[in-house]
């Protein structure tokens, strides 16, 4: 297949370790002679993998095999029914990220695999055993859902919508019935209590009984974030309701064996609002797509921009 060329991927599906299967999209570089570089994008919560298939399918032009995927109970690893479905934000990561993780290893046949991740995914990559394979990664808006770190000016309306409203449906429908309200896909309800209860450290907010579900303890999920040791880059907005300078920072400090740079991008730097979500629509894609690649290619961004060393 054309990778480059096909802007939705290849259809693909793999299992977790757990058995259940996730399904996504893969874009396969052409490059004589030796196997290309493998990037994994890991979506935002309850975002389907499909928003980022333009971005993918620029990676790929530029010699990149890329993996999109879908988390447990969203979109191509979705379910008929999401009431009484057991997943959590721990899940996403220990379990999804890592099933993706092995599938592009296998697909990298030896070559680098890296990952772009958006949001929670940010935190996603931190959790999976094999993260210490990765060689470098960009995290765009990456964060959790602490409200203290919510914008200031948004802070009560935020609060209103995720900490009240979207944990009260839960309760209420035995999952979050997004899409009625048209927030974002229906997402099951242990990962909607995750972000209404999320406090200043995600270790202490996991639901509590998780280690009886068989899961992995909580202070092993930090150990993994704190023994990944790729190049990340963490790109903010300055505009971004939800990943403010301290909600990234706070997020930073879990990767403390990376070597850790932060990028900080203004409106005014391109003319025009980006916010939490825009980065990834192809509008940008001569302004700020460029950044993403430059690290994935060669540890750089492009001038003017410069990153500062997160210490």
């Amino acid at each position: 297949m054309d990778g480059g060329q096909n802007s939705a991927g290849v259809p693909v599906r793999f299992k977790a370790a757990d058995g259940f299967e996730l399904g996504g999209g893969f874009w396969r570089a052409e490059i004589a002679g030796h196997p290309a570089e493998t990037v994994i994008i890991n979506s935002a919560t309850s975002v389907r993998c499909r928003y980022y298939a333009r971005f993918a399918s620029y990676l790929c032009r530029h010699g990149f095999n890329v993996l999109t995927y879908d988390y447990r109970g969203i979109g191509a690893s979705g379910l008929s029914a999401l009431k009484g479905f057991d997943a959590d934000w721990a899940d996403w990561g220990e379990k999804d990220f890592e099933a993706a993780l092995q599938f592009a290893l296998l697909e990298a046949a030896g070559a680098d695999v890296h990952v772009v991740a958006h949001s929670i995914g940010g935190f996603a990559l931190g959790l999976a055993s094999s993260n210490v394979r990765l060689k470098r990664v960009v995290t765009v808006g990456a964060q959790y859902a602490h409200w203290r770190d919510y914008a200031a000016h948004k802070r009560l309306e935020m609060i209103a919508k995720w900490h009240v409203v979207m944990p009260l449906l839960s309760h209420i429908f035995g999952y979050f019935p997004a899409k009625r309200l048209r927030w974002m896909e229906d997402t099951p309800k242990g990962v909607a209590l995750d972000w209404a209860r999320m406090g200043p450290r995600f270790e202490d907010s996991l639901r509590k009984g998780r280690r009886g579900l068989g899961r992995t303890p909580a202070n092993e999920l930090v150990n993994r974030c704190r023994a990944m040791k790729a190049d990340l880059l963490a790109i903010n907005m300055t505009d971004d309701e939800f990943a403010t300078p301290a909600a990234a920072e706070r997020l930073l400090r879990y990767f403390e064996g990376c070597h850790r740079y932060q990028l900080r991008i203004s409106p005014d730097d391109i003319g025009e609002p980006i916010g939490h979500f825009a980065f990834f629509h192809d509008r940008f894609q001569a302004c700020l797509w460029p950044l993403v690649l430059g690290w994935l290619q060669h540890r750089k961004v492009p001038e003017p921009f410069q990153p500062i060393a997160f210490l």
